[in-house]
């Protein structure tokens, strides 16, 4: 077995093992065994590209649980709107709370979710957008469903160094010949765990991979810089495009006012999301680049949403992260299913990946490439 294969295996095992009652009202109670019972589903934003596959899927798989009434929320990425909705419901009655969390940095708001559900005797399951650990173990039926941070993180860095180390592409995208590939990473929201982790691990382990090649991924000058994070040469240079197409585009435009490409100002753009590596791809290509033929920046998202797949299908796009959105969304659909049956909402999930201590799933990564 190679050294590298061997380093990629330590790098996902050592993942695996870190990742590793009041009086309910009547509108709270559960519905018998076998009946059908309603299930709210409160989504960030209907906005959200990746996120709307998800419910997509979701819309899709429903017609295999019968003994579900789904109800969909758009909470419009606005936390007050979100927990008026959860209480809105509660009070004409639901059976599960399903939660994708506005606000991800807010322990006190996650809590605060936990506690409508368990004063109502209703089951909260949290999903995509993580809680800490002490949200879900303070209730005995709250769980969540998401990815690994780091993972994505990892998987990236590990698409990039494959890219590099495919073919010349070191000697094509190593513009000035120096050894350092500069790159713009386009980060996602502040204290969002997907975006801390997609942001350091993406070059960290890039460059534990490309250290005997003589290469090293070094931040652009293109990027601004934070003092927010630990000083490790990753976490503080960043455009914060905060998931969005729009503000990566406005951002790559001012960007490349100033640094340019062809002078290898910058070689690389590593973004937290599809979303924000398409937008970072259009303003490319209104210089030259990143138009299928011709000069090229090489670029990397993480969804592998149908955008981002035509984009790497029409060579303007290096690789995406895949997050099982369907996968998600079956997950969310058999927990509740659990609930209609008059199950504990973990019942019948030693198929998945669970965390040691602390009842979240965990739906695998993968690499979408060219």
């Amino acid at each position: 077995m190679s050294k590298k294969v061997l380093f990629l295996v330590g790098v996902l095992a050592m993942f695996a093992f870190v990742a590793c009652t009041p009086s309910q009202p009547e509108s709270g109670a559960p519905a018998p065994a076998g009946g059908t019972i309603t299930a709210d589903v409160f989504w960030y934003t209907f906005a959200d590209t990746f996120m709307a596959s998800v419910r997509s899927d979701m819309e899709e798989l429903e017609a295999g649980f019968p003994s579900l009434n789904v109800i969909h929320h758009d909470s419009m990425d606005d936390q007050s709107t979100q927990l008026e909705q959860i209480q809105t419901s509660l009070v004409r009655g639901t059976d599960i709370l399903i939660v994708n969390i506005v606000n991800t940095g807010a322990e006190d708001v996650a809590f605060n979710i936990v506690e409508m559900g368990r004063d109502a005797g209703v089951p909260v399951l949290f999903f995509n957008r993580e809680v800490t650990d002490a949200v879900i173990n303070s209730f005995d039926e709250a769980a969540f469903i998401g990815t690994d941070a780091a993972e994505a993180g990892v998987f990236q860095g590990m698409a990039i160094a494959e890219f590099l180390l495919a073919g010349n592409n070191l000697e094509v995208f190593d513009v000035d010949g120096d050894g350092y590939i500069r790159y713009v990473m386009m980060r996602g929201e502040h204290g969002n765990p997907e975006a801390f982790y997609r942001t350091f691990y993406s070059v960290y382990i890039a460059n534990s991979l490309l250290a005997e090649h003589g290469v090293t991924l070094v931040p652009s000058v293109a990027n601004e810089t934070s003092t927010l994070y630990a000083d490790d040469g990753i976490s503080n240079f960043f455009l914060y495009a905060n998931w969005s197409a729009a503000e990566a585009h406005m951002l790559m435009s001012t960007a490349l006012v100033a640094h340019s490409p062809a002078a290898g100002d910058i070689e690389m753009v590593i973004a937290n999301n599809d979303d924000a590596a398409l937008g970072a791809i259009s303003a490319l290509a209104e210089i030259g680049f990143n138009t299928g033929d011709g000069a090229k920046v090489p670029v990397f998202g993480v969804d592998a949403t149908d955008a981002a797949r035509i984009a790497i299908s029409d060579g303007t796009m290096s690789a995406t992260v895949m997050q099982d959105g369907r996968g998600m969304a079956q997950a969310v659909l058999e927990l509740s299913e659990n609930i209609a049956n008059g199950q504990p909402l973990m019942a019948n999930t030693g198929h998945h990946n669970i965390d040691a201590g602390v009842d979240k799933i965990r739906i695998p990564h993968g690499i979408v490439g060219s």
